[in-house]
């Protein structure tokens, strides 16, 4: 798809960009540099760049491309065994059950098949407003967390979504297991950067960003050892549920990155899942929510540890986000 508009007075051209197209400023910035905008007919990658009174502006929104790379018969075998649930799908927008082990996208330490290759594979429309590595990518969870995310068809769809980030209107409620109860439902807000002595961790740092995150009581297992908590997220640090769980000696059960230290060593991730959306359509602005089903794992080792008839009441959707009254 392309666009052209015609420039009455002079500007930069990314803020011209921002006045005449609904996209944040990174993603007119990705234009820019990916070179999808052209200035009376000449490519151009510089986002702070003078613009003139009556130049025509052009700019090529690309349609998503599988990334030769990794072939397809590569990524179909990466991603054996790891079974993406689509919960919901329409022309603008797709809500997913992502499995645990599976990376949202690319980067240069992933080598493995990620979801924007299943959904390529899949031959699933895509925004391409974020970049090629992150085509329909609104927002993300960690390679070991699972649970419901939503995915942009369209630009229009991502831009709208993107908004809704922002202004938090979006949301997720986590559920997790922690090896320890919480003396009490709590709030942290602290600031969180990546830690100096270990690059594959974050920890609370006082000139990191800020984060906050609020945590509720759900249920105690049969022998008091642990408990099932939900979280609720008011920032979107990397890995901040982990991190501000840590800071207070709490560990997600097989967390062993964050200091989960137990005899349940045949536990192969970390039980932290990401149950339940709630967003306004972008296109029709119906107000959804979705529910993404416990993942196998985790449904039985609440079958064997807790009281199973209470658990399935208490992770009723309403049930969570009541239990968050003291957050707000």
């Amino acid at each position: 798809m392309d666009k052209n508009f015609i420039v009455f007075e002079t500007n930069r051209l990314d803020k011209f960009l921002a006045s005449q197209i609904e996209a944040s400023r990174n993603q007119i910035e990705q234009l820019i540099k990916k070179e999808y905008v052209k200035v009376d007919g000449k490519t151009v990658n510089k986002t702070g760049l003078k613009l003139k009174e009556n130049q025509v502006v052009d700019v090529h929104f690309p349609k998503a491309e599988f990334n030769n790379i990794k072939d397809e018969e590569f990524i179909i075998n990466s991603l054996e065994g790891k079974e993406v649930e689509i919960i919901y799908e329409d022309e603008h927008i797709l809500v997913i059950n992502k499995p645990y082990n599976l990376t949202v996208h690319d980067a240069p330490s992933v080598k493995d098949a990620t979801l924007v290759d299943w959904l390529k594979v899949k031959n699933i429309s895509l925004s391409t407003i974020s970049g090629e590595e992150r085509h329909g990518i609104v927002h993300r969870i960690d390679k070991g967390t699972s649970g419901v995310m939503v995915v942009a068809k369209t630009n229009e769809a991502h831009v709208g979504l993107s908004k809704q980030l922002e202004d938090k209107s979006m949301g997720r409620y986590y559920l997790a297991i922690v090896d320890m109860p919480l003396k009490e439902n709590t709030i942290i807000e602290k600031s969180i950067g990546r830690n100096p002595n270990n690059r594959l961790k974050m920890s609370i740092e006082k000139d990191g960003r800020f984060a906050k995150s609020a945590f509720s009581k759900i249920a105690l297992s049969d022998n008091e050892k642990f408990e099932l908590i939900a979280a609720k997220l008011y920032t979107g640090r990397t890995h901040q549920i982990r991190v501000h769980l840590s800071s207070i000696n709490r560990h997600i059960l097989g967390d062993n990155l964050y200091g989960f230290k137990g005899e349940l060593n045949k536990i192969n991730r970390f039980y932290l899942h990401a149950y339940y959306l709630y967003l306004t359509h972008p296109i029709t602005n119906k107000q959804m929510s979705f529910k993404a089903n416990l993942p196998t794992d985790i449904n039985d080792f609440l079958t064997k540890n807790f009281q199973k008839g209470n658990i399935d009441v208490k992770i009723d959707e309403s049930y969570i986000i009541n239990s968050f009254t003291f957050s707000i």
